[in-house]
């Protein structure tokens, strides 16, 4: 049993909370850019570079695979992070993610193509990608928990949705750079070497990541429970502590599986939007690539600008209601996303890619807190990461590749839009069927406090062996 905790930490000043905000939101922009980077490199040009001697959408589909293989790599990067994470702190596994995606996409800047050394061309851009992936992996887990375990309890969605900003914030910054590389120069000299621009930029955008993110403190609450668990290790009657990932799956699988659940229509729905519409818009309505780009980068701003919104709303209503209003939008959007595209226009092509992820926003807004609220400290790392990052393998990873698929195969968006809607219901089930989280004290979860004592939607899911229900903190966590 956990021994008396001491006094929750006090929330932090404004100003350092707003440091450690833009530090987790520093980091996850540069890392979102990074991996966006390539989602769009592969919609636009790897395709010609990586894989030619195809038709354009068979190469397409290869450069996805190449793209989809990033998503792999992301449990094993969830896991390790997690794992090191709930150990070692927030902090330093934030530092590593970031200079492992930085370091790969800069390579990929310098990467030969197929025409100058053939076949080990793409090898050497799919090992990259797998670099890529297992950084994100354990990137997002990390930049969320050291803003929610930072902030006021009261606004942990309205912070919390901040570090979430990073994914427009990067796809508007890969996209603004890739939409005006095409601007200025021709086909022929993108193709050639402006492309390699924007993975070279890379290298100064860390180095400015980096600076910001050490400046930053540890978690208070991670620090305490830290704190009670080496005295714990001190007692000479102490049990040998857990993995953390063990009691995740001991503890939080059902919480595990509702996260895996929420993240269907959330991670599918962003892909099908942002990735998969630059091969839409281009092959099947014969838009050009600038246009296809200038829609989701003014698409993206607009999410970027709603995100805090939605995390605030979950501030007043619960994470719930606003992530399942998220999916079910999503899901009805999708035949008029795809009737507004055909038309040809651009002002429908960007009115159907900006309500899209107005929508999407409210799934992910309140995904930060709603995933950190399910876990108790020592193990919120590695359940929060687990629960985000196995489901993106399913779900991100071959969305892109799914929907070209589908295209290729019956010339019609309707079975991409029926794929989508799927993914909505899904979600809706996992969420339905979730506890609201919004009053979850996360120092209390820290602090062993009782299932009878906890705020009605707890999640916790123990029992000791007297049959008396706890939160996995009186099971050796923290």
């Amino acid at each position: 049993m956990a021994s008396a905790a001491a006094a929750p930490p006090s929330p932090p000043a404004p100003s350092n909370l707003r440091r450690i905000v833009a530090a987790s939101l520093v980091g996850t922009t540069i890392e979102w850019y990074d991996f966006f980077l390539y989602g769009s490199a592969a919609a636009l040009v790897f395709n010609e570079l990586f894989f030619p001697g195809s038709d354009p959408l068979v190469g397409t589909l290869l450069s996805f695979l190449t793209y989809a293989v990033g998503f792999a790599a992301r449990p094993l990067g969830a896991l390790l992070f997690g794992h090191y994470g709930d150990r070692l702190g927030r902090k330093k596994l934030l530092v590593l993610s970031l200079l492992l995606m930085g370091g790969a996409t800069f390579a990929i800047g310098l990467l030969p193509t197929h025409a100058a050394i053939g076949s080990a061309a793409p090898v050497l851009l799919t090992v990259l990608r797998l670099v890529q992936g297992f950084a994100l992996g354990g990137e997002w887990g990390g930049a969320v928990l050291l803003v929610s375990e930072h902030g006021d309890a009261r606004r942990r969605g309205f912070w919390a949705s901040w570090p979430q900003t990073g994914a427009p914030a990067g796809q508007l910054l890969a996209t603004g750079v890739l939409s005006l590389l095409t601007a200025v120069l021709s086909d022929a000299a993108f193709t050639s070497w402006g492309w390699r621009i924007p993975f070279l930029l890379s290298g100064v955008l860390v180095i400015v990541g980096l600076w910001i993110r050490l400046s930053v403190d540890e978690s208070p609450v991670f620090k305490e429970a830290l704190a009670q668990a080496e005295s714990r290790r001190a007692a000479a009657d102490a049990p040998a502590e857990k993995l953390p990932l063990v009691d995740v799956l001991r503890h939080h699988w059902r919480d595990v599986l509702v996260a895996m659940g929420a993240r269907m229509a959330e991670n599918i729905s962003y892909y099908v939007i942002t990735a998969f519409i630059l091969v839409y818009a281009t092959t099947s309505v014969g838009l050009s690539k600038q246009t296809a780009l200038n829609a989701v980068l003014v698409a993206s701003a607009v999410h970027f600008a709603v995100i805090p919104f939605w995390g605030a709303l979950s501030d007043r209503v619960g994470r719930r209601p606003v992530y399942l209003f998220g999916a079910a939008g999503v899901g009805l959007w999708m035949f008029p996303f795809f009737s507004l595209i055909d038309t040809g226009s651009f002002g429908n092509l960007l009115l159907a890619v900006t309500v899209g992820l107005v929508l999407h926003g409210a799934m992910y807004a309140p995904q930060a807190a709603f995933f950190s609220e399910m876990f108790a400290t020592r193990m919120r790392y590695s359940g929060a990461s687990i629960g985000a990052q196995f489901s993106s393998v399913a779900a991100g990873a071959p969305a892109p590749l799914i929907a070209t698929a589908l295209l290729a195969e019956y010339d019609s968006s309707t079975p991409i839009a029926l794929y989508v809607i799927g993914a909505a219901v899904l979600t809706l089930i996992a969420v339905g069927v979730a506890k609201e989280t919004r009053h979850r004290d996360l120092a209390d979860v820290t602090a062993g406090s009782r299932r009878g004592s906890e705020p009605a939607g707890s999640t916790a899911h123990t029992a000791d062996a007297a049959g008396e229900r706890a939160t996995p903190t009186d099971a050796h966590t923290v």
